[in-house]
């Protein structure tokens, strides 16, 4: 996860649900929308609590490659001005002249280190999209979560975490989609916190690297993204960091986003990201690093570029200094979602029923 576009999807705070007649128009027109165009809309807001922000960010204008609006916070820093000011080289592998600080390979889901369920934070009940994110053991007789063979693994094996359709009333606490038919998802959510504001694992610098493989579906949305720890309690300091947020039917371009939450000094960026491999059909690599104020988004190893000047797109985070005043840090979300601002599936396909997200690794590179 705007992997906080998350909220509603089935409601954000303030926004109903679509109604049933609102449904069947989409589904009469399933592309009156300028995403069809194919470039990642920006996200709305994960971790964001101010749904008024949401509909600002879901309302810019898409097919531009990149986000730099004008206006109080928006910043896209020349990667030329950065070289000069720092030690940051953005051709660079991010991984060179830095060591693993810590590595989750996967071999077995360590619940020390990993809590599963609803976004962790107090703001919303932590839902967002079609589907209701289960608790370790699952929700409604189906469990997302699975440690499974996979040759094309470094280790030979993956995190999977799966999104099934129940298709019958379900009764997942706090969810807005128990009683809809297309609400009736369950799918998987990992991350380092939970929402008593106890963060298990968070860093501030460094970079952060996962190695994933999508499904192909025409709902899924999965992410690798971060949410940072005063958030959880204190969700007017909320920032959001999307590494990558994919739908399942766009197998070579995804979103990137940056996203801080709630005036005053809320800001926003982002950038379609045009991979080349089909992310259905193989494992890449997703990353970011955080140095200092900077965010800058990798893709296998590449800073990723923007689409119209090709320079690399560099991010300031604005609330830098706020996060080293009172020692915040960054904490991880591994998610897979379904997607509600696109027309609902009809009919839905058998083989559309359950779809499945892999994981290799989880690393932090100090």
């Amino acid at each position: 996860m705007t992997r906080s576009q998350r909220a509603p999807e089935g409601p954000a705070k303030g926004q109903a649900k679509p109604r049933a007649e609102d449904r069947a128009k989409d589904r009469a027109d399933p592309r009156a929308d300028p995403r069809a165009e194919g470039l990642p809309p920006p996200s709305r807001g994960r971790g964001g609590a101010d749904p008024g922000r949401r509909r600002l960010v879901q309302g810019l204008a898409v097919g531009l490659p990149a986000l730099a609006l004008p206006g109080p916070g928006w910043v896209r820093v020349a990667a030329a001005q950065v070289a000069a000011e720092t030690a940051f080289e953005p051709d660079t592998d991010p991984t060179e002249g830095r060591t693993i600080s810590f590595e989750d390979p996967f071999l077995r889901i360590d619940h020390a280190t990993w809590n599963a369920g609803p976004k962790a934070g107090t703001a919303e009940p932590g839902f967002y999209g079609r589907s209701a994110f289960a608790r370790f053991g699952g929700e409604a007789g189906f469990n997302p979560y699975a440690i499974v063979e996979d040759p094309d693994c470094e280790n030979g094996r993956a995190l999977q975490l799966s999104a099934g359709y129940i298709g019958r009333k379900m009764d997942v606490p706090s969810y807005y989609g128990n009683d809809d038919p297309e609400y009736q998802w369950i799918s998987g959510n990992l991350q380092t916190a939970r929402s008593d504001g106890t963060v298990l694992k968070s860093w501030r610098h460094g970079y952060f690297e996962t190695r994933m493989r999508f499904p192909a579906h025409p709902l899924t949305w999965p992410a690798f993204w971060f949410l940072n720890n005063r958030a959880i309690l204190e969700p007017d300091s909320s920032i959001e960091i999307d590494v990558v947020e994919h739908k399942g039917f766009e197998p070579h371009i995804y979103g990137a986003y940056l996203h801080e939450w709630v005036p005053p000094g809320d800001h926003h960026e982002g950038a379609g990201v045009p991979t080349g491999p089909d992310m259905t059909q193989g494992y890449n690599r997703y990353g970011v690093l955080l140095v200092d104020d900077l965010c800058v988004v990798y893709f296998n190893r590449r800073v990723i570029r923007d689409m119209a000047s090709g320079e690399p797109v560099i991010w300031r985070i604005g609330r830098a200094a706020e996060m080293a005043e009172k020692g915040d840090g960054f904490w991880p979300l591994l998610t897979l979602a379904l997607r509600a601002d696109y027309a609902y599936p009809d009919p839905l396909l058998p083989e559309h029923h359950v779809a499945h997200m892999r994981i290799d690794y989880f690393r932090v590179y100090s």
